[in-house]
């Protein structure tokens, strides 16, 4: 090795060209990046769907809190027959519990006190909590055995929502829009609606973010009342003139600073911030429910002229669906029922039974659930055994990831069928399990997505919605 007094200008050319030349490609890339980003940031980056696509977009009605299966789609007579005896160790295998119920000196079976009876000529077997549902078991594929890692709400949730449990990951949302691109350029590709009233647990905005995808891909959150997007409309004073031609101007010098560093984000907000100015126009139009007729409010009950109503929340879903919004995500917090479970979960179906079903009869009537994939669950189910204390009205049921239920519908999505099954008992799965990797794999893959082709290379690994497993549950489709 030479001395630092040996060294010529020829040795350390020789010694730092490699470098040199990588931080050269480096920067030439990065400016291609931006000028791509530029052409078109709202564009996807496929060229094409992977495959033959059977949906254009997808309504997730989120049900935010893990919605009890054996309470409204996992009927378990033993469960009745041997209420109150304690859980037995050869069902239970020694698997972990939350800390709410690990310390319980029992583990009551707790069976649940509505009734369940076959609906359809599917002959799906529903809670009479969902009426509503009932009527529609033939156009539902119901998954009675999807499992997921995570045993607390936060990291379910997130894993459910971005295909990890910590968090940064982008959105199945974000990861639609970055592939796909938007289908109207006047709308966000990816829209979020909450509930409100019903927010008993924090749901954050990373659960709709773009993680590390470049940033016009993150949902935005449309809200009820005077402001339906924040700072979309112009302070006092400014005209639709003056801010088209503040727009401009910035325009201009985005451009010069995107020539000069290369950094892609700057095309990102100036897309954003086009895509608000169009917006002004376009959100008060679709959030503008007075051109709606009778039948159509009759059809999703009274609520749904309560605007942030789940109910009105649906109806807008609908709306966004119309005019092509690639993804639109809805939530409905409330169902973390460790107590109170009957009285809670009954106003929890009546929030969401009709107004489900409305949106589903809705779609069909107007040609648009065929290629509209419409998904129902929560990010786990809960358990067999009672949290607290158990009595014959009254019971609770903590967290439970092992087995739980879900329903899809549309989109090429096999309807009127019940796929999976989970044991006498209710606590582990029987047949056919489906992880969450696997529900996100066949989601995209309706969208004409190949989940293994769908990368974003971020700190030197390629990343994806389902990571590094994940099968299509080919069972399902139609």
């Amino acid at each position: 090795m030479m001395s630092a007094d040996t060294i010529t200008r020829r040795n350390w050319l020789q010694t730092t060209g490699l470098g040199l030349g990588a931080c050269a490609l480096a920067t030439l890339q990065q400016r291609e990046a931006c000028a791509q980003e530029t052409a078109n940031p709202f564009q996807g980056i496929m060229p094409a769907p992977h495959l033959g696509a059977k949906a254009k977009r997808v309504i997730y009605l989120f049900m935010s809190g893990g919605p009890s299966q054996l309470d409204l789609f996992d009927h378990k007579p033993l469960l009745n027959a041997r209420q109150g005896e304690d859980l037995p160790e050869s069902v239970r295998k020694g698997q972990r519990l939350t800390g709410m119920t690990g310390n319980q000196a029992t583990l009551p079976l707790a069976g649940s006190v509505f009734k369940f009876a076959k609906h359809g000529d599917s002959g799906a077997t529903i809670s009479e909590l969902l009426p509503w549902t009932a009527k529609m078991a033939d156009d539902l594929c119901f998954i009675k055995s999807l499992h997921t890692e995570a045993i607390n709400h936060d990291p379910a949730i997130t894993f459910f929502q971005t295909g990890a449990q910590l968090a940064g990951r982008p959105s199945m949302g974000a990861w639609l829009s970055y592939g796909l691109g938007s289908l109207n350029d006047n709308l966000p590709g990816f829209v979020v609606l909450l509930s409100k009233d019903r927010i008993d647990q924090p749901l954050y905005a990373r659960l709709w973010g773009n993680g590390f995808l470049p940033s016009v891909h993150q949902g935005v959150q449309f809200r009820s009342g005077k402001d339906p997007v924040l700072y979309l409309g112009n302070p006092p004073g400014v005209s639709i003139e003056s801010r088209r031609n503040l727009l401009d101007r910035l325009g201009q010098l985005q451009e010069i600073s995107a020539e000069t560093t290369g950094d892609p984000e700057i095309a990102s907000r100036m897309a954003q911030y086009e895509m608000a100015f169009r917006m002004q126009t376009s959100v008060p139009e679709v959030m503008d429910l007075s051109g709606e007729s009778e039948s159509t409010f009759d059809l999703y009950g009274p609520e749904a002229k309560d605007p942030g109503t789940f109910a009105a929340n649906c109806l807008l879903a609908r709306r966004l669906a119309e005019r092509d919004v690639r993804f639109i995500q809805l939530y409905h917090p409330g169902w973390d029922q460790h107590g109170n479970l009957p009285n809670a979960i009954r106003r929890q179906c009546q929030d969401v039974d009709r107004a489900a079903y409305a949106l589903v009869t809705d779609l069909k009537q107007r040609g648009l659930l065929d290629d509209t994939l419409v998904v129902w669950g929560g990010e786990f189910g809960r358990t067999n055994y009672s949290q607290g204390k158990l009595t014959a009205i009254d019971y609770g049921r903590d967290h439970h990831p092992r087995c739980f239920t879900m329903w899809l519908t549309g989109g090429g999505i096999k309807p009127g069928m019940t796929f999976g099954s989970t044991d006498e008992f209710g606590y582990n799965l029987a047949e056919n399990p489906v992880h969450v990797h696997d529900l996100q794999a066949t989601l995209l893959h309706q969208l004409g997505i190949d989940h293994e082709k769908l990368t974003y290379k971020f700190q030197g690994r390629y990343y994806r919605l389902t990571d590094v497993h994940g099968r299509i549950v080919n069972e399902i489709l139609a």
